[in-house]
């Protein structure tokens, strides 16, 4: 197993940190903050090479990092020094991937370790935890259930070959200016022109009611950009990324059995049966549902099957949560969908019209009653956006004075 992940482009609109936020006030606050962790991208640096320089952090940090170096060194069979690599600023390539997927996963447990270890915020106190793509797989590492060595290694043994049929990949972002996308539309152009034979295409992620993100072998994704207005609506717009990416939780991974070797790989990994502290809300089902035993089958799915984010966003804004603190290096997915979701809301509340007045006094009874939230519809429950604080724990870290 592997982790592709953040599939858009950097320039999109990502969360502020809030002045306000003291380390007193995040402890505070964590009992209603969820814990978003992020994945793959382009670029995976972010601020590490700062932390790693930290007079203070800095010793956490490479320790952890040479732990991930070790790990990702057996998996591989060539030796990797992370440390080095973070301090040199090299950034990723595909050739990079599988020690891509030990950076990522170490950065962001050394973020959770530092949090707790520097300001005595318990991780362990947070409501809940998310995770886009890989950074569900450093979720369950962080709540417990694995180790680092358990849950990297399937997935760095196995980059080779999800490197290998990304060669001819490419990603397409869906989106409607118009009415929310039919999913099930999408779903069956893609299956049909698969059936074709000329390569396979299939949704990797919904984003939001109208976006997913496509992952299409060959010519597959203009192919689809060509016929999609036979069967979508006009408002309907596609977009090629130019960057390679492995052809995560997509059916393409099956071309090599990813899914079933990584699976067996599973099988006999350490651990697995304690229930994740805080409860992850996954974007494999939608829900929270890891318990002490099942961890090995959703980490499977996790695999080929799409990420359900929007449905991750939706309960997370249910489920009452004040904060979301964001956990890694320039994380940029969960941020901006929370950010593009608050800003299209304050727009809507900020409107002349009579349906404007009643959305905005909804939004104060959902700000102000958070026990009403759960019985609340779910467009109701989305005018608690604009309400709910975003921290870039990276950049939050390095704001701090550290006695």
């Amino acid at each position: 197993m592997t982790g592709s992940d953040e599939k858009t482009n950097k320039s999109t609109a990502v969360a502020t940190t809030p002045k306000s936020s003291t380390a007193e006030e995040l402890r505070k606050r964590v009992s209603h903050a969820a814990f978003a962790f992020r994945g793959y991208n382009v670029t995976n640096l972010g601020r590490s090479p700062e932390i790693l320089e930290h007079p203070a952090y800095g010793p956490v940090y490479a320790r952890i990092l040479e732990e991930a170096s070790e790990i990702c060194s057996d998996a591989i069979r060539r030796r990797i020094d992370l440390v080095t690599r973070v301090r040199n600023r090299e950034e990723s390539t595909m050739e990079t991937y599988a020690q891509d997927v030990a950076l990522i996963v170490a950065t962001e447990l050394a973020h959770v370790r530092l949090l707790e270890e520097f300001f005595e915020v318990p991780f362990s106190g947070g409501q809940m935890v998310l995770g886009y793509s890989l950074g569900e797989v450093a979720a369950v590492v962080a709540c417990g259930v694995y180790d680092m060595a358990a849950a990297m290694t399937p997935m760095m043994t196995l980059a080779r070959d999800c490197v290998s049929l990304s060669h001819d990949t490419t990603m397409g972002i869906l989106f409607s200016r118009g009415p929310e996308l039919d999913f099930d539309a999408v779903q069956k152009l893609c299956l049909q022109i698969t059936s074709q034979g000329y390569g396979s295409i299939a949704v990797s992620s919904f984003l939001a009611p109208n976006t997913a993100l496509l992952l299409g072998q060959g010519q597959t994704v203009d192919h689809f950009k060509r016929v999609m207005h036979e069967t979508l609506p006009k408002t309907t717009n596609l977009r090629k990324n130019p960057h390679r990416w492995p052809p995560l939780h997509t059916p393409i991974l099956r071309q090599a059995n990813v899914s079933d070797r990584g699976s067996v790989m599973m099988d006999t990994a350490a651990g697995g049966f304690t229930a994740p502290t805080p409860p992850i809300l996954s974007c494999v089902t939608g829900d929270f549902s890891y318990n002490d035993f099942n961890s090995r089958d959703i980490l499977t799915r996790w695999v080929d099957h799409p990420q359900l984010v929007w449905n991750v966003i939706d309960k997370t804004l249910a489920s009452g949560v004040e904060t979301i603190i964001h956990v890694g290096p320039e994380p940029n997915i969960i941020p901006a969908t929370f950010s593009r979701l608050s800003n299209n809301v304050t727009t809507q509340l900020n409107g002349k019209s009579l349906s404007s007045l009643g959305l905005r006094a909804m939004s104060q009874i959902v700000r102000r009653r958070r026990w009403l939230t759960g019985l609340l519809s779910s467009d109701a429950t989305l005018l608690r956006a604009p309400f709910v604080d975003q921290i870039i724990l990276e950049d939050w870290l390095l704001e701090q004075e550290v006695a």
